[in-house]
């Protein structure tokens, strides 16, 4: 498979995941969908050669996914 079909579907996979996030009315869900979001992207930047790029990736992903998670412990979870 080439690499820019691969991109290709990374990149629709992507803008998917955004109208999840954006569309989506559970917060939880959101966290997780976000969290996918990262992961996506630190496999894009894999591809394109720029493993440090997908290393800070990774680990803003781990902690902004912890982080709103906590936040989500003190509020409600559904958004109205």
């Amino acid at each position: 498979m080439s690499t820019y079909v691969v991109e290709a579907l990374l990149l629709l996979a992507l803008i998917s995941i955004t109208l999840v996030i954006i569309f989506d009315k559970d917060l939880v869900a959101v966290v997780v969908v976000y969290c996918a979001f990262s992961f996506v992207t630190m496999f894009l930047y894999i591809i394109m050669g720029a493993p440090d790029v997908a290393f800070t990736e990774a680990v803003i992903g781990v902690i902004s996914t912890i982080y709103f998670i906590m936040t989500l412990k003190n509020i409600d979870r559904r958004c109205k």
